[in-house]
Formats: C-alpha cells, structure tokens, sequence
C-alpha cells in the first residue's frame, strides 16, 4: 500500500504539471503512454510486439494520435481516420494469409480492437485538452479519479453486494453507487469554483463519466481475466501498466466527445 500511495502521489503530479502546460508537452505524453498500453496488450496476447502486423498495429497508432495535431477541415480528418481504420483492416487480413494462417484471426481482430480502444481512447484525451480546454479535461480526470477512490473506500465500508464477480470479484455494488455520489460531488465542487457550466450539465456529466468510467474499469478487467494476467504491466509499481491506470479514461473521453453532439 505505501508503494501504491508513493507511486500515485508522483505519478499523479507529474502527470498533472504536464496537463496544466499542456501543448506538445501533453500530447507526447500521451502519446507515449498509449504507445506503451497497446504493446502491453500485445504482450498479455503473446502477440511480438516486434512482429510485422504488431509494427503495423503501432504505426497505426501513431497515425492515429498524431491527427490530434492536424487542424484541416473536420470533413478532411474524418476522412483521414477512415482511411487509417480501412488501411489497418486490410493490411491485417493480409497479413494472414502471407503468415499462413501464423498470424490468426483472432490476433488481427485483437490489433484492430486494441486499435480503437487504445488509439481513439488516448486520441480524445489529446483532443479533450487542445479543443475544451484544461478545465474540462481536468474536471473528467478528477471525476474518474474520485470515483475510483469512492468505489474503493465505499465499497471496502459498505459493499456486501457483488457487482460482477465473474469479472471483478472485489468490486460491488455498494462501491459502484459510492463512486457516483463522489463524482457528484466533484459536479457540486467544480459548479460552485469555476462556473463551467450550468449545474445541470455539470452532474448529468458527473453521472455519465462515472458510470463510463466504471464500465472502462470492468472491461480492462475482463480482457485481463481472458488472458489469465493480474496486471496490464509493471511500469508503475503498486499501479501496474498503463492500461491499469487508464482503463477508466480510455472509456470516458471517448464519451466526453459523443456527449459535445448532444450538448
């Protein structure tokens, strides 16, 4: 536990000093970060990360996230994502069958799924940061944050009621509802600071992203649990890998982007 508390309080303000600067700084970040979770999604697959298709998959990527930068016509950038998406598809298959059948299905659909998890996952955090702002960038990570802290502590208090034992043993229902009601607060806190918007939309968004956020949660543990492996990685001692730490936030700012549709 003291490693875990050491790791997060550093980890925890560096990462932050480089969200409040922003910029290039941010984005490379980030950047790197997902670099390291689609290679540690490999490595839980047994898939080379130096193997051709897995190469592809990492171009791929950074295909992806560099597009963050690019500030053409919104037309042009999705056209642009399209084609990437499209390209990867095919090249993949392809690569099955000059592989022989070596390279499978099953690991080309894992790329091009780790693709769009990881990819798009990071893509609109960058995205989230140059477009909306730090405010809200910071007000979705703090709601993931809390409501990781709230499910932890409410749910070690009060659970008794699993949530998904098959998938997340340790966490219930109790925790889970605990995170929520410290996401609103986080709403209440950030309505009554910055006036970022109007309360209404401040704890209808408390609610989504905890509830996104959680559901981000579970489906990490899931692949996890398919693969027969504790931790994504080991690059943060006490914490895991990068898809440990962010599994929640690969769900949320995706969200964030379909919720600026409707708002």
């Amino acid at each position: 536990m003291k490693q875990r508390i050491i790791t997060g309080g550093i980890g925890g303000i560096g990462f932050i000093a480089i969200l409040v600067i922003g910029g290039g700084w941010f984005a490379t970040l980030i950047s790197l970060l997902a670099i390291i979770g689609y290679i540690e999604l490999l490595r839980m697959a047994k898939i080379k990360a130096s193997s051709i298709p897995a190469l592809l998959g990492q171009i791929m990527l950074i295909l992806i996230l560099t597009s963050a930068f690019v500030e053409p016509s919104s037309t042009f950038l999705e056209q642009y994502h399209l084609q990437v998406l499209v390209g990867v598809s095919l090249l993949l298959l392809t690569s099955i069958v000059f592989s022989k059948n070596a390279f499978t299905i099953e690991q080309a659909g894992l790329l091009f799924i780790g693709l769009i998890y990881i990819g798009y996952g990071f893509y609109f955090l960058i995205e989230t940061r140059l477009e909306l702002g730090l405010q809200w960038t910071f007000f979705i990570i703090l709601i993931i944050w809390c409501t990781d802290s709230g499910a932890y502590f409410t749910g070690r208090r009060f659970g008794k009621r699993k949530l998904w034992p098959t998938i997340s043993p340790n966490k219930t229902i109790e925790g889970a509802i605990g995170g929520i009601i410290f996401a609103l607060i986080v709403g209440l806190i950030f309505y009554w600071t910055t006036k970022l918007e109007s309360l209404s939309v401040l704890l209808l968004v408390s609610i989504i992203i905890s509830i996104i956020g959680q559901l981000g949660d579970l489906a990490e543990s899931a692949i996890k649990r398919h693969f027969h492996v504790k931790d994504s990685g080991r690059l943060l001692p006490g914490h895991g890998g990068v898809l440990d730490r962010f599994d929640s936030i690969l769900f949320a700012f995706p969200m964030v982007y379909i919720l600026q549709i409707f708002m």
